[in-house]
C-alpha cells in the first residue's frame, strides 16, 4: 500500500491517483472536478467485518447512524443500536453509518495513511457505511471533501455539480429536491471516487456492500473565528493582560443607559492586543486544529519508557509548525534536532529507537510523559518508522 509521509516523491505516479502523482492531483483535482480510478487499491479487504460493525455500533462511544427507506418514507436513527435494534442483513433498503473507525479498527488507521499527500489539519475521519441491498442515504451533498472508497460489494454512484442547493422539507435528512446527475458508475472492490466540496452524489448498494468515506474537514470562518478567539481569550491573562479597565476621568451621566465609549475603547484595544501577540493566532490554531474528538479516551500507562520506540496511539493527533509541536490541543515549542524527530513522528507516526536515543534529554522526558498520558504507545519491534 502506498505511503505518503516525510521525505516522500510527490512526483512519484500512484495507483491510488489513477497515476497522477500527489502534486499533479492536488493541482488538478483537489477542491476543482472529481476523480474516478479503478482499481486504486488491488485487493482491498473492509476494515472490520459486518458482525464486528454491528457490534461496534453498540458502543456508546461510537458515533453510529442508521438510514431506512421503505414505503413509509426516509427514516434516520441515531446509535448506539443493539444487534436486535436492527434490521435483518437480508432486509433491503437500509444503511448504516459508523463515524470515526480509525478510532478503533487498526485496519481503518492503516487505510487513511495512503492519503498523506493532504494536511492533516485537513483530515477529519474515516467513516464506514455498510447497507444491504439498495440500501443508501440519498442524493445530498458534502461540504468538504471526501474520497470514497469501496471495500466490499458494489455501489452505483451518480453525480454532478450542484446547481440547486435545496432540500426537500419535512425529511430527517438532507436530501436534495433536485438531483440532476451527470456522470454515473458502478464501484467495484478498490475502487475509488473523490468528490469536491458542493458536488451532488448519490450512492446505492447493488448487493450488500460496504464504502470507506475519507473526509477531510473545512472549518467555517465564523466557526473557526470562535473558537480561536476563545482560546486567546483564555490565554491572556497568561499573557499579562488581565489589566482592569479604570474610569478616574468618568463624568456624571444623565444617560446611564448609554455605553461608555472608554470602555469601548477599552474593549476593542483589549481584543486588538490578544491579535497582536507575535504567534498566537497560529499557537491557538495548532492547538484547536490538534484537539481531539470529543469521543477519544486514552489509556494512561504510568512509568513506561519511550526508549524502544513510539508510536502516535489512535486518537491523537499531532501536527507542528515552524516553532511548535501541537497534540492532542497542547503546545510545545521544538528547535534544532529535537524539532526534526518530533516532525517525524507527526508526519511518519512513528519514531524507532535510533530515533528516540537522539532526542535531547527534555525532549525523551516529553515522549515518556505523552507515553504516560497514552497519546503514545510503544512501537513493535520491526515496525518501519
Amino acid at each position: 500500500m502506498n505511503f505518503m509521509g516525510n521525505g516522500a516523491d510527490l512526483d512519484a505516479p500512484l495507483a491510488l491517483l489513477g497515476g497522477a502523482s500527489a502534486r499533479r492531483f492536488m493541482q488538478r483535482h483537489w477542491q476543482k472536478k472529481p476523480l474516478l480510478v479503478r482499481g486504486a487499491m488491488p485487493g482491498v479487504q473492509p476494515p472490520t467485518t459486518r458482525a464486528a460493525l454491528f457490534e461496534l455500533a453498540a458502543n456508546d462511544d461510537v458515533e453510529s447512524r442508521l438510514v431506512m427507506q421503505d414505503e413509509r418514507g426516509w427514516r434516520l436513527r441515531r446509535g448506539p443500536f443493539a444487534r436486535r435494534a436492527l434490521p435483518a442483513a437480508r432486509r433491503p433498503g437500509w444503511t448504516l453509518l459508523v463515524q470515526g473507525l480509525d478510532l478503533h479498527e487498526p485496519a481503518a488507521q492503516a487505510l487513511l495513511r495512503p492519503f498523506r499527500f493532504v494536511p492533516a489539519a485537513r483530515l477529519d475521519d474515516l467513516m464506514l457505511s455498510w447497507a444491504s441491498d439498495g440500501g443508501g442515504v440519498g442524493p445530498h451533498l458534502d461540504s468538504y471533501d471526501v474520497f470514497l472508497l469501496q471495500v466490499q460489494g458494489r455501489r452505483r454512484w451518480r453525480w454532478g455539480r450542484a446547481r440547486d442547493t435545496r432540500f426537500k422539507p419535512g425529511l430527517p435528512l438532507k436530501i436534495l429536491e433536485h438531483f440532476e446527475p451527470t456522470e454515473e458508475a458502478l464501484l467495484e472492490p478498490g475502487d475509488l471516487l473523490y468528490l469536491p466540496p458542493g458536488w451532488a452524489h448519490e450512492g446505492v448498494a447493488a448487493g450488500e456492500c460496504m464504502t470507506a468515506s475519507i473526509g477531510f474537514r473545512a472549518p467555517t470562518r465564523a466557526g473557526l473565528a470562535a473558537e480561536l478567539l476563545g482560546r486567546l481569550a483564555d490565554a491572556a491573562p497568561a499573557a499579562g493582560d488581565g489589566a482592569l479597565y479604570r474610569d478616574p476621568a468618568q463624568a456624571a451621566s444623565a444617560e446611564p443607559g448609554r455605553m461608555p465609549p472608554a470602555l469601548q475603547a477599552f474593549a476593542r484595544d483589549a481584543v486588538e492586543r490578544a491579535l497582536r501577540r507575535p504567534g498566537a493566532i497560529e499557537l491557538v490554531l495548532g492547538e484547536a486544529l490538534s484537539e481531539p474528538g470529543a469521543r477519544v479516551g486514552f489509556d494512561a500507562a504510568e512509568g513506561r519508557s519511550a526508549c524502544g520506540g513510539v508510536e502516535l496511539a489512535r486518537g491523537t493527533r499531532m501536527l507542528y509548525d515552524d516553532t511548535h509541536v501541537f497534540i492532542n490541543g497542547e503546545s510545545w515549542r521544538a528547535g534544532g534536532r529535537d524539532a526534526k524527530l518530533l516532525r517525524r513522528l507527526a508526519d511518519r507516526f512513528a519514531l524507532d529507537a535510533a530515533g528516540v536515543a537522539g532526542a535531547s534529554r527534555e525532549a525523551r522526558a516529553l515522549l515518556d510523559d505523552w507515553l504516560a498520558a497514552g497519546w503514545l504507545q510503544e512501537r513493535a519491534a520491526g515496525d518501519p518508522a
